[in-house]
């Protein structure tokens, strides 16, 4: 197929529920969205960087950048066949992982279209049906995050995230525990210790976790491989993990027993598939994070989730989890199932419709290439 035109969208949507890590609160959600068409047909794809180079340095307006000047024009007008020809066509550029994979999952979406198969199938997808949890913000005090839990465990989720950072993590973690003593849990620190706190981080111990995700700086691998040498739990990588060459160097010292693949800061569905393959090689279980995606992402990081080796409840919660009902760009809406799953869309390409009304009423900016 031959790339005719590319679009890009930056939109901003209401958060339903003010998200707040230990590296800010946030209110709205800011995306790009990406449009390829070709041959009549359009494939989308988002980008999840964020306003501010928070969790990762990439931002909006570097994505926006980058995406327009570099990664559009190695693609316009060029012959695709499958998604092997756009990371080839992507190879000069060094970093910027949100942006690429922004792209590439449009093409991925245009290509599954157009062989008039699912995404999930097109990757290798074998699940129905993926396993699911939420993630649950720091709240302004212990009563009101005890409440938020509470209502998630009532709607039916059945793994639950916290947030947690330097004073807001053992105490917390133990109210939790002790009010559901049986409930799958884990907790995510966004980087916010060091390896002085590994006294801290010792405690979780006691407390059964699944999972200890990103302790320690985004971009160590070393440290993280001396705290998880003195603990019990699975350290969990997220932030650290950038590419398929990080996961293996990770899992080569020792550094996590688990790793988080979130489809945009591993840089598309291609590295996504090649860590969940190296994860089937060494044991070690996957599963995927969330990046508070638009149903356009959800639903690229459902398909992506349907590999076998998604052993873990992803962070890919119910639409409304994140945006208030008819302000999603795109339906049908994923709906929780009763057993705490999300149902792998089964239509051509990502399986959901992107509505142009919606993504022009949350439009900031807006550019058409054509090749």
């Amino acid at each position: 197929m031959k790339i005719e035109r590319i679009e890009l969208h930056h939109i901003e949507l209401p958060l339903a529920h003010p998200f707040e890590t230990s590296f800010g609160r946030e209110v709205n959600r800011p995306c790009i969205l990406v449009t390829v068409h070709a041959e009549g047909l359009a494939g989308w794809g988002e980008c999840v960087a964020g306003d501010g180079p928070w969790y990762s340095y990439e931002t909006i307006e570097t994505a926006w950048h980058v995406l327009h000047d570099f990664l559009i024009p190695a693609v316009l007008g060029q012959e695709v066949t499958s998604p092997a020809d756009v990371v080839a066509r992507f190879r000069p550029v060094k970093g910027h992982p949100m942006a690429r994979a922004a792209l590439e999952n449009a093409v991925w979406d245009l290509l599954a279209q157009a062989q008039g198969v699912s995404l999930s199938e097109m990757l290798g997808g074998q699940a129905e049906r993926v396993r699911v949890g939420v993630s649950v913000g720091i709240e302004p005090t212990l009563d009101q995050l005890l409440a938020r839990v509470a209502q998630h465990v009532n709607e039916g989720y059945g793994r639950i995230k916290l947030k947690i950072k330097p004073g807001w993590d053992v105490d917390v973690v133990r109210a939790v525990r002790e009010r559901w003593p049986d409930l799958p849990l884990q907790v995510d620190a966004n980087c916010a210790y060091t390896l002085a706190d590994a006294p801290t981080l010792r405690e979780l111990d006691q407390f059964d976790l699944l999972l200890i995700e990103q302790p320690f700086h985004h971009d160590d691998i070393v440290d993280h491989a001396k705290l998880q040498a003195q603990l019990r739990t699975p350290v969990c990588l997220d932030e650290s993990i950038h590419s398929p060459e990080h996961a293996r160097w990770a899992l080569d010292i020792g550094a996590c027993r688990i790793i988080n693949i979130k489809v945009g800061r591993v840089g598309g569905l291609t590295a996504a598939r090649q860590i969940h393959d190296l994860g089937v090689e060494r044991g070690v279980p996957v599963w995927c994070g969330g990046m508070l995606e638009t149903n356009v992402g959800r639903a690229a990081n459902v398909a992506v989730a349907a590999l076998p080796n998604f052993a873990l409840p992803g962070d890919i919660s119910a639409s409304i989890r994140y945006y208030p009902e008819g302000k999603d760009v795109a339906e049908p809406n994923f709906t929780l199932n009763e057993d705490s799953t999300l149902s792998v869309p089964t239509g051509p390409g990502l399986g959901v419709r992107v509505l142009p009304a919606r993504v022009c009423a949350a439009r900031l900016q807006h550019l058409s290439q054509s090749g």
